[in-house]
């Protein structure tokens, strides 16, 4: 059974009946983005209440009426700084929201007056600067080899000189590592500085400047120089992981080109991406990308997609087919119309998920920051102690005792269990994206590692979701060029893929179609029109009324269906006169993508609302379970059902999955799908192989583990340097690979994912 369209506010067509549709116009996503929940992490190294105000757990809307602004970030190196700049901003009167996109490398800033100097000079005294993402000035140039590396290749050649010096004359020595540790220290002190200023006190730099000058006081001068070396190493070494879990993201921004030729008549004009509008010509030269959604005007032409969907070969699109932004014209200059408004290409809507996903931590990266918040000033509370206690109250010398608490103060930064969920999750969804598949955060990816059944809805999903008639069968004698034309009068303007298969044959020969009257979808049975005096009613064979068929006429259905057709009869006067058999055709890959699935220990069950004998037919050539006809509340009560088994999935593409992909543990919609599927899924195929499914399965459980993996580097680390270093086993220097060395072994870790197949 098919049920026809109506025009709603969200934009799309669909059945009047059909829920996932609120009825409000769905907001437009443009350049500047509202998020929808505020961070409230709390940054690495600090202290309890940084960030936007908010719980970590919780998530929340942001206000319609309040402002936003938006800037684009430079000397980002780790999400710990994203923190540092939201602890910064979240402080200003006016703000009420500030969240920092690390993937995008966006502020956004929600505040009730315009307070975009105070927030520009605000970041910019915690050592960022901001670029406004929502005008055209350029952005800042990379910054240069030199400018990275300078600060650490210099220290790298003082530490060098001071050693070498200290061999020849050990005072001379003392000196120079003295010295070198104040030009190590300078820019970190100064950092620090800045940051307690901008609100956050007990940052990595704080710590790190104290332990420094700390080990000089106490005359551990090689000691001190030493644990700013390792610690400037590891920024740098986490910088660069950064930089490569967000190479991908980048990537997807630079698909776009900056301008567009647009054609009046046969005059050319080059215009800024935001000045087109849908309906204007645009001229792409070969070799060029796509700079917003487009119909193609030429006859033909061949792109290549792999950017955004992961396929190597070029296709072959015809005239009227819509091609995505990004996508390079291969061969020849093209004409394509414009469907997209700025902002709302598919690119733009993947940055979108992208910006959305940060939203929606993973519960275990959530309980860490909670950790993070005790952990760190016990263990500052017990550096102090060391530090003090042993000569106080058990006459133990000052200096020893000093130094085991510097080295405690070092260990007990955690900033190597801070970051070891969220690089893994960051490495994980970039390589995700890689190979087509959007996962919207770190709780989305936890869900899918937990994932043992797989629903999927069948048209659009396991099939193309394009059937074809396969069958005309006459009740009263009529021809079949009668009746196929009688049902595409019925069906004429409607959405649905069947009523576009019926009326497509009809065009295909070239048939007169009589003109429709009083057309209606009718919820739960089908559509109706007046055609040349005669109310004809398209109906699936369960929705007709008893006794309406013969036993004959019901035996031919049955026959039909067993064959994997959907069939729709067709009633004159509320007399049957037709049968009209459609099938689908599977997508390609899905049986090759379900054996992926059963190797992986996942169990996969088909969830439709065609008949059981066609569901059957497909179900078979598949190897798996099914249901059939399942109305979109019955395709729920099915996923509760399963939930109480397994955490089940449900991927899906229309507005009707929508609701069964809200009550799966994750929603999972093919990139083709309705707006309403893809909002409300936890992660999107976007090239639309079902295949992605199992890559996003392995991902997901790789993850998981490397999160498992980098929690207990960064714990064990930290556990043993603890020990050694109270048993007076370790110094100073090594103390500080419990930090920057775990951050920079965790980080590695992470980058694995990046090469994971």
């Amino acid at each position: 059974m098919h049920q026809h369209s109506s025009s709603c506010n969200c934009g799309h067509c669909h059945a009047d009946s059909q829920p996932g549709c609120s009825g409000k116009t769905r907001p437009v996503i443009s350049k500047i983005t509202s998020i929808s929940a505020p961070s409230g992490e709390s940054g690495c190294c600090s202290e309890a209440g940084c960030g936007s105000g908010d719980s970590p757990d919780e998530e929340s809307d942001s206000t319609g009426s309040v402002p936003g602004y938006s800037w684009q970030i430079a000397g980002m190196d780790c999400p710990s700084c994203a923190r540092k700049i939201e602890n910064a901003v979240s402080q200003l009167p006016s703000v009420t929201q500030a969240r920092v996109l690390f993937a995008t490398e966006k502020l956004v800033v929600n505040a009730s007056q315009d307070i975009r100097q105070q927030v520009e000079l605000a970041v910019q005294k915690a050592g960022f600067s901001l670029t406004h993402s929502d005008t055209s000035q350029p952005a800042e140039p990379a910054p240069g080899f030199w400018q990275e590396n300078g600060t650490l290749l210099v220290l790298v050649v003082l530490m060098l000189a001071s050693w070498l010096l200290q061999q020849v004359s050990p005072l001379a020595g003392q000196i120079a590592f003295t010295v070198t540790t104040l030009f190590g220290a300078w820019p970190v002190a100064c950092s620090a500085l800045r940051l307690m200023r901008s609100g956050t006190p007990f940052a990595i730099e704080t710590l790190m400047t104290v332990a420094a000058i700390g080990a000089l006081c106490i005359g551990a001068t090689a000691e001190a120089a030493m644990v700013l070396l390792l610690y400037m190493l590891g920024e740098r070494l986490e910088s660069y992981a950064a930089g490569r879990a967000r190479r991908g993201v980048t990537a997807l921004m630079a698909l776009k080109p900056e301008v567009a030729v647009r054609l009046k008549g046969e005059t050319r004009e080059t215009v800024a991406l935001s000045e087109l509008r849908p309906g204007d010509i645009i001229e792409v030269a070969p070799g060029s990308r796509l700079p917003a959604d487009a119909s193609l005007e030429s006859p033909w032409a061949s792109f290549d997609e792999s950017a955004l969907t992961g396929e190597s070969v070029p296709v072959e699109r015809q005239q009227g087919e819509v091609i995505a932004a990004g996508s390079l014209s291969v061969e020849h200059q093209v004409r394509l119309k414009v469907v997209s408004r700025p902002g709302e290409s598919a690119i733009d809507r993947i940055l979108h998920l992208i910006e959305e996903a940060e939203a929606h931590r993973a519960p275990v990266e959530r309980f860490l920051d909670r950790f993070s918040r005790i952990y760190t000033p016990v263990i500052m509370a017990l550096a102090l102690l060391v530090a003090v206690i042993p000569p106080l109250l058990l006459g133990g010398e000052w200096q020893p005792w000093i130094y085991k608490g510097l080295s405690l103060l070092l260990i007990g930064c955690p900033c190597a269990l801070v970051i070891s969920t969220p690089a893994a999750i960051t490495s994980g969804l970039a390589a995700a994206s890689r190979r087509g598949v959007l996962i919207k955060g770190g709780a989305a990816l936890e869900s899918l590692n937990a994932v043992r059944t797989l629903a999927f809805d069948k048209t659009g999903t396991l099939t193309e979701g394009k059937p074809q008639v396969t069958a005309i069968v006459s009740l009263n004698g009529e021809n079949e060029t009668e009746l196929l034309a009688k049902a595409a009068a019925v069906e004429g303007g409607s959405s649905h893929p069947l009523a576009k298969a019926i009326v497509a044959l009809a065009d295909s020969r070239q048939l007169t179609v009589s003109q429709a009257s009083a057309q209606r979808a009718l919820p739960g049975s089908g559509v109706e029109a007046i055609v040349s005096g005669h109310k004809l009613l398209i109906s699936a064979p369960a929705r007709v009324p008893e006794n309406c068929l013969s036993a004959g006429q019901s035996a031919q259905v049955e026959e039909l269906e067993s064959a994997g057709n959907t069939v729709v009869i067709l009633l004159q006067d509320a007399r049957p006169v037709g049968l009209i058999g459609l099938r689908d055709t599977l997508r390609a890959g899905a049986v090759e993508a379900l054996r992926e699935l059963r190797a992986l220990n996942v169990q996969a069950v088909m969830l439709t609302g065609d008949n059981p004998r066609a569901a059957a037919a497909i179900a078979s050539e598949l190897g798996m379970d099914y249901r059939a006809g399942l109305l979109p509340a019955d395709k729920v009560a099915a996923i509760s059902e399963l939930n109480q088994q397994n955490p089940v999935a449900m991927v899906g593409d229309g507005i009707n999955d929508a609701p069964a992909m809200k009550a799966a543990t994750a929603g999972i919609a093919m990139g083709s799908g309705s707006d309403v599927a893809l909002e409300t899924a936890d992660a999107a195929l976007t090239h639309n192989r079902l295949n992605g499914l199992a890559t996003m399965i392995r991902l997901s459980r790789a993850t998981h583990a490397n999160i498992r993996q980098n929690i207990t580097l960064a714990l064990g680390l930290k556990g043993v340097f603890l020990v050694t270093t109270l048993l007076g086993i370790t110094g100073l220097w090594l103390a500080v690979l419990a930090d920057s060395g775990a951050t920079a072994l965790v980080t590695a870790n992470a980058l694995r994912l990046l090469r994971k197949r």
